[in-house]
């Protein structure tokens, strides 16, 4: 069965990238959503393996959705998405709970690599 992903990030062009590369290999979105607000609410209605979660949205960003997902399931596997120069909010999101990171822009083999690296320690 194939691994259950949500993509989060307020840039639609970087959920589409994202889409694209999962979906050639093998992974099956079970949603998409641009800010942290909304992000939250799908993991709850769709309980995916893993979420890729930009950091800098509108509403509520990556750092509070991170401890808001968390505070309803604990072994939530999240990967956060961040700029370049972002280095204390990646250090924030860690001890939020995420589980890696990747810098944007990344290649696709970084992206798989980072789900791969967390799925497997499920």
């Amino acid at each position: 069965m194939a691994m259950r992903i949500l993509i989060v990030d307020d840039a639609a062009f970087m959920r589409m990238m994202i889409k694209n590369i999962l979906l050639k290999n093998g992974y099956e979105i079970v949603g998409e959503a641009e800010n942290g607000k909304m992000a939250v609410d799908l993991y709850s209605e769709t309980k995916p393996d893993l979420v890729t979660m930009d950091i800098t949205m509108p509403e509520m960003d990556g750092i509070e959705a991170v401890k808001a997902i968390r505070s309803t399931d604990s072994s939530a596997s999240i990967i956060m998405c961040s700029a370049m120069g972002q280095q204390s909010m990646v250090m924030d999101a860690i001890q939020a709970g995420a589980k890696d990171f990747i810098v944007k822009p990344f290649q696709q083999d970084r992206l798989l690599q980072a789900i791969e690296r967390v799925l497997t320690r499920k």
